[in-house]
Order: structure tokens, then C-alpha cells, then sequence
């Protein structure tokens, strides 16, 4: 029997806000504010997002041998190309998207978390 389970992924951040705005267009959800250090996400399918206010956040290194990335999402698409240039117009910045071989490719959201776009 489980002791838990999934209440939602929080990402600690600068601005909650925005950083959960940048995730509602790229997920279809909306954002809800509980306060100004805390925002959830609601309407969309998945696992449930939320964002904090961390004063003084340093986002991970991608990639760095001798620091953690922490974690990072892996976000399912039909089209890598499609969704690419959809969450760099959002703000994402490529972090490994050379290998157009490759079923995946990295980007960090406008705080610096990693995150991969894989075509399903």
C-alpha cells in the first residue's frame, strides 16, 4: 500500500508568476495565483505544477558534471520542430538540440530549469 501520493512538481523560481505563465502557454492550462510567492496550474492533463518564490535562486547547469541539473520534465509532442520553435518564441533557451537524429531535445524554461521536448 502506497504512504503517498503525487500532490504536484514545485519549481522554486524568482517569479512565480511569470514562470507559471510560460508553462500554462506551453501546456494549455491556466494560472492561479494563490499569493505572490505561490501559483498553481490547473486545467490541463498531467501531473500537477506549481511555482514558488525562492529569494536569491540560482538555476542548474546543463550540463554539469560537477553540479546537479536537480531535475528536469520530459514533455511529450507530436512535432519536435512544431513545439521547438513554439517554446522558444514562449522564452525557452536551447540547451542540446543539435542531434536532429535524436527523439528529444533540451531547453531551459525563462528561470533556467531544464526540460525536454520528446516526440512521442
Amino acid at each position: 500500500m502506497a504512504i503517498a501520493t503525487m500532490g504536484a512538481v514545485v519549481l522554486d523560481c524568482p517569479d512565480p508568476r511569470a514562470l507559471a505563465g510560460f508553462y500554462a502557454e506551453l501546456l494549455g492550462a491556466r494560472v492561479e495565483p494563490a499569493d505572490d510567492r505561490w501559483v498553481d496550474l490547473k486545467g490541463y492533463e498531467g501531473t500537477p505544477l506549481a511555482f514558488q518564490a525562492a529569494e536569491g535562486h540560482v538555476p542548474p547547469q546543463w550540463p554539469a558534471p560537477e553540479a546537479s541539473q536537480q531535475f528536469h520534465l520530459d514533455l511529450t509532442v507530436e512535432d519536435l520542430d512544431a513545439a521547438e520553435a513554439q517554446v522558444l518564441a514562449l522564452g525557452a533557451k536551447p540547451l542540446d538540440t543539435d542531434d536532429r537524429s535524436r527523439t528529444w531535445r533540451v531547453y531551459a524554461d525563462p528561470a533556467g530549469h531544464p526540460f525536454c521536448l520528446c516526440a512521442c
